[in-house]
């Protein structure tokens, strides 16, 4: 390009960051194909894509799953509105960006040697608590290892299983060793359990105080009910538009449906999809339809009979008419689920897999095979799960009639559900938010020691090829491993996939927000509170 061609198509992009029609990914692309260096690009998108957003004003949002035994301790984050919330007040080293691209947060930049086991983060050196105090990499290195030793309980424990040591260098960065190479550990740090908080003097983590460094401050705290904020006025970051923020917990679908229809709250998690299409014909309302990487679980625990026998697992997984559910539970807003939990957003994603289709006849071959014909079970579920969630199960159990299963339905309180019945009864629907990619998850979800493996699967074969491709380098390689893995879930694991839901959530028409929304949590990544404004 000539400089003048060049110019002008700077100054083309520029137009379209003011107007909100250009992602940030695009822009960096375009910006330096142009000439620009990345820094000047990024300085060019600061100071124009980020113009137009206007100040003020309080957001108030209403958010499902809410848990009055929800804390502050970051290992045990695990309801929905307390993700919503951790993502207003607190930190982490990196973060996902709306355009789904991973970018800084309280770390400016990272670099790995070449067999990707020696990490180092270099920190922002303007990020500070609310409390006053700046963040230290010794405040980072306490953080990290809040998940880590023996003595840990947090849920992410086994995230770090592979970390050898993590050091303060002494000029503001910290130092991340593994045993084996890990090329997804940038990712890795997004996970929400690793927040930054402030150290205490001995090198433990002072999680009680509700201090974080993230883009508002908590001033009141009532878990499982209201949380109130206001803006951090010394955010390391840009955006932080609302002057406050309070979050409601609204279980309920349609308390939180009626909120927002009536002004009450600006924006609401999760809606109800039976009535999505009364919504989308408000005028004041804007409906948010995000195809993602979240999953819809139904683990059986496999040392648990009936489940303790393949045939009957995979049984209950012929016995699913998985089109139907997602045709009239979800009103077409989702990915269809084969039983392994790698969806098509995740890279690496093994598409010649065969789908799993319904087959009563094959299931009930196999209950006969098990000596469990007639088998009756039992299923618990919240309505705060998912929208659908309980009529979804009410559904699958008419469709496993055919293959002679009694599927009772016990429908339960939400409150208390994820500390009184995940991971504590046989059978259950869980919600897993979207990871980045398939190592995060299966690390998470399915390795053989993982606080949240929630089916208690075991598979010596599995947790060897999950070590194998952490560690490896050459994607071809790599995307055969999850492959076989993949299969091994499908075929011998515990956990019914039915589907991969779209993130449908809402917002009053003066609510906005720029061109691209982030898949990996509802509300942007759950970062709505710090990246949109009102209009005007």
């Amino acid at each position: 390009m000539t400089k003048i061609k060049d110019q002008m198509l700077i100054d083309r992009l520029a137009d379209a960051a003011r107007e909100g029609k250009v992602s940030r990914r695009s822009f960096m692309n375009y910006s330096m194909a142009a000439g620009l260096t990345a820094s000047a690009a990024t300085g060019l998108w600061t100071t124009q894509a980020k113009a137009a957003p206007s100040r003020g004003g309080t957001f108030r949002l209403g958010a499902h799953d809410g848990n009055t035994g929800d804390t502050h301790d970051p290992g045990t984050y695990v309801t929905f509105s307390m993700i919503q919330l951790i993502h207003t007040f607190r930190s982490y080293l990196t973060l996902i960006e709306s355009d789904g691209s991973l970018g800084p947060d309280v770390a400016t930049e990272w670099s790995a040697s070449p067999d990707a086991k020696v990490w180092t983060f270099k920190l922002n050196d303007r990020a500070t608590f609310h409390s006053g105090a700046k963040v230290t990499a010794n405040d980072v290195v306490a953080s990290l290892n809040h998940h880590r030793g023996e003595s840990s309980t947090s849920a992410a424990k086994a995230l770090l299983s592979d970390v050898v040591d993590i050091v303060d260098n002494g000029d503001h960065s910290i130092t991340v060793t593994l045993g084996s190479g890990n090329a997804d550990l940038p990712w890795l740090m997004t996970d929400y359990h690793f927040a930054i908080c402030p150290a205490n003097d001995d090198g433990s983590l002072n999680w009680q105080s509700g201090d974080g460094c993230g883009p508002y401050r908590l001033v009141e705290t009532e878990f499982g009910v209201q949380y109130s904020l206001v803006r951090h006025d010394d955010w390391h970051l840009e955006g932080a538009y609302f002057d406050e923020v309070v979050i409601t917990v609204l279980n309920d679908p349609n308390a939180r449906q009626t909120a927002l229809v009536t002004g009450d709250v600006d924006a609401i998690t999760q809606l109800e999809l039976k009535t999505l299409s009364l919504l989308q014909r408000d005028p004041n309302i804007e409906i948010d339809n995000v195809p993602s990487a979240a999953a819809i679980t139904m683990p059986m625990m496999c040392d648990t009979a009936p489940f303790d026998n393949v045939d009957v697992r995979n049984a209950m997984k012929l016995a699913m008419n998985r089109q139907e559910i997602i045709e009239k539970i979800t009103f077409n807003t989702a990915t269809m689920g084969n039983d392994f939990h790698h969806s098509p957003a995740m890279p690496y994603w093994p598409d010649d897999i065969p789908q799993r289709e319904y087959d009563p006849d094959e299931a009930k071959a196999l209950l006969a095979k098990a000596g469990a014909e007639g088998l009756s079970v039992e299923i618990k579920v919240a309505d705060s799960v998912f929208s659908g969630a309980v009529d979804m199960c009410i559904l699958y159990a008419e469709q496993a009639k055919a293959a002679g299963i009694n599927i009772t339905v016990n429908r339960v309180p939400s409150d208390g559900y994820y500390s009184d019945v995940w991971l504590k009864d046989p059978w259950c629907v869980v919600q897993w938010g979207a990871r980045p990619t398939p190592d995060v998850m299966y690390s998470l979800a399915y390795k053989d020691d993982a606080a949240w493996n929630e089916s208690r699967w075991q598979n010596e074969r599995f947790n060897e090829l999950l070590l194998q491709a952490k560690s490896e380098l050459d994607n071809d390689k790599r995307a055969e491993m999850y492959r076989e893995m993949g299969m091994l879930a499908r075929d011998d694991g515990g956990t019914l996939i039915p589907f991969f839901p779209n993130f449908v959530y809402a917002r009053r028409k003066n609510v906005q927000h720029g061109p691209e929304l982030a898949a990996s949590w509802q509300m942007d990544g759950a970062r709505a509170a710090s990246r949109w404004w009102f209009e005007g």
